[in-house]
Formats: C-alpha cells, structure tokens, sequence
C-alpha cells in the first residue's frame, strides 16, 4: 500500500487523463499486460500537472532511445532497479525484460552476474556499471568506465548513463512513497533484488 493516495480517473485533469490513458496504453504493449497497479507512480505525479508534463516527456524521449540494444537498456534498468531494490520496476523490468529476449534463467542471474556464463563481457560491464551507478555512494572507476569505451561509443555511454539515472529516479521514487509491485510479473521468474550490504 502506497504511503499517499493518488490521483483517482474521476480527480485527473485532461492533461493527466490523457497521460494515464497512453502510459496504460504504452506500458500494456511493453509488458505484454494490464495490471490494476500498473500506473501507480504516474498517479502520484498527477499531483502536480507540471511535474507530470515534465516527466512525461522526459520518458518519451528514452523511449525512443534507439542507439542502445532493446537487451541492454532492459539490463540496464532491471539491475539499477535490483541495486536500488525497488519492487515496482524489478516487477515490471523483469517482464518488459522477457519481451526483450532476456531469459528467465538470466532473469536469476542478475545476482550473480559476475559468475554466470550466461551473459556476455559486454553484458557484464552494463550490469557491474548499473551497480556502480545505483550504489549510494557512487562506485564509478576509471576502470569500468574505460572498460565500457572498449564496447559503446560516446553517445551510447551518455544513454546508457542516461537509462540508469533515470532507472535510479524511478526506483527511489517509488520506493519513499511506498509503491511496490503492481502483479506484471506474477506468477513468473523475477529477477532478485540485490542483497543488503554489511
């Protein structure tokens, strides 16, 4: 249960309206479903029309993101969401990820990414990047960062920096207010949300 109420269909203004209404529309044909939770954080901005506006269109603009594989962006964003452990986008990620080719038993190796063979060295660098970016303090090594020049140029290291700081946002947003899974993965592998550190 989220920690505020958001804006209900009957409360929306035209202009979240019409967001709610292409968000549904968006994130259906992406996860492949509906799910009543679905649009919980989108209601929370709908508080604030300008906010919403704003965020809206930063979204639209990743979403036509096209200079980084389908794959990598779903990497990207699930393990920013793991590291950051939030339920919504892990729920939601790992289903958006399924439709992207990425499998369930990479879906479980997420965790463990450095040790499976599943995934490729370019593969690793996104994730051990993800993990790095979402970490709180930030864990960036020249390192890694030239390790991933070997891979992406220029603009797609800015996307890809991009997709993870978004990913962060989202991920921090929904879990201050509360907002957990919204069913997009029920009853199906999920990747896990990274464990604690000590």
């Amino acid at each position: 249960m989220s920690r505020l109420q958001g804006v209900s269909d009957h409360d929306a203004g035209l202009g979240a309206k019409i967001a709610f209404f292409f968000t549904k529309r968006k994130l259906a044909q992406m996860a492949g479903q509906e799910t009543a939770g679905m649009l919980e954080p989108l209601r929370m901005y709908a508080h604030i029309p300008r906010l919403l506006s704003a965020y809206g269109k930063l979204e639209q603009a990743e979403s036509k993101l096209d200079i980084l594989r389908p794959r990598h962006l779903a990497l990207a964003e699930l393990k920013a969401a793991a590291t950051v452990r939030c339920e919504y986008c892990i729920d939601l990620g790992s289903q958006i990820a399924r439709q992207w080719d990425v499998t369930d038993e990479e879906l479980l190796a997420l965790a463990d990414y450095r040790n499976a063979a599943c995934f490729s060295d370019a593969d690793k660098l996104i994730l051990e990047y993800a993990t790095a970016m979402s970490r709180t303090p930030v864990e960036v090594t020249d390192e890694l960062f030239d390790a991933l020049r070997a891979h992406f140029d220029t603009p797609q290291l800015v996307g890809l920096t991009h997709v993870i700081n978004l990913g962060n946002m989202r991920a921090r947003f929904n879990i201050a207010l509360g907002i957990g899974s919204a069913g997009f993965s029920a009853g199906r592998v999920c990747a896990l949300p990274e464990a604690p550190r000590r």
